[in-house]
């Protein structure tokens, strides 16, 4: 079995810190680099529900997407939710390892696997990282659709092959404007907005998007734009991570068991339509 610290330096190279944003918060939260691990769990949140998962299934790693401690922190107590997160795996002998920015431009990455789950061929990075000689790293993919489509087609193609949450897909733009070309970017996106049109793209579909940018962006052209939850959009991730270290693990003879959560950890758990509503 391989030690906490050689499946880490495994992880290191497929999303090397240095690469995260310095605002960021990644790598390993707790654990004992001398720990042997047999099985790893991953999930887009480091909540209580996915501590309590990794205790159940009897994994001693936990990979996620999003930072338990995005912020400082001066204490780890119990009586906090968070504390008890880290009480939960150090008790359990677990440790948390997260890749976030650093996964969300990598090659493949966070938007690499949101494509693949729309079937979208990926063309370049939205946003390439100027470093990259490569020129397939970067935030944000820009991708084809296999045949045309209305962007309501789409819309409905974003929502059932991405996982069911209580959001669901919301639409702005024309529903029967036609869609070849789509930008993809996991997470929240309305920042990528000059980059979006600066591409020429028929479509985006991202997350959390909100009212003022949403409205500027369908003022100034036709773009269609696809706002699913920001759990769904990065969920696909997880099942393309645990597919990387599963190639890592039978390469070194590891016989790791590598898991993906399907608890939905979307933060939103109902909707209610307002009578006379847009469908």
């Amino acid at each position: 079995m391989p030690r906490l610290s050689e499946v880490i330096a495994a992880l290191d190279a497929l999303w090397p810190p240095s690469r995260a944003e310095q605002w960021d918060a990644v790598g390993t939260v707790c654990g004992d680099p001398d720990a042997e691990i047999r099985r790893v769990l991953f999930a887009v949140d480091p909540v209580q529900e996915i501590a309590d998962e990794a205790v159940e299934l009897g994994a001693q790693l936990i990979v996620t997407h999003h930072p338990l401690y995005l912020r400082g922190t001066t204490t780890v107590a119990a009586d906090h939710f968070k504390g008890r997160v880290v009480h939960t795996l150090i008790k359990n002998d677990i440790a948390l390892h997260v890749a976030h920015t650093n996964a969300d431009t990598a090659d493949p990455g966070v938007s690499d696997a949101l494509a693949g789950a729309l079937d979208l061929r990926v063309v370049r990075p939205l946003v390439p990282d100027p470093t990259d000689p490569s020129g397939r790293r970067g935030l944000g993919r820009v991708g084809e659709l296999d045949h045309p489509e209305t962007l309501a087609e789409f819309a409905e193609r974003a929502a059932k092959r991405l996982p069911a949450t209580a959001q669901g897909v919301r639409v702005a733009g024309d529903p029967a404007a036609v869609v070849r070309t789509v930008a993809v970017s996991g997470g929240s996106g309305d920042s990528l907005f000059d980059a979006v049109r600066a591409a020429g793209v028929d479509a985006f579909l991202t997350a959390d998007l909100r009212h003022h940018p949403v409205s500027e962006a369908t003022q100034q052209s036709p773009l269609g734009l696809v706002d699913a939850a920001h759990w769904a959009t990065e969920w696909p991730w997880c099942e393309l991570a645990a597919t990387q270290l599963d190639e890592i693990s039978d390469r070194h003879g590891w016989n790791l068991r590598v898991h993906v959560s399907h608890t939905v950890t979307d933060p939103w758990s109902s909707r209610f339509s307002s009578p006379g509503a847009p469908n």
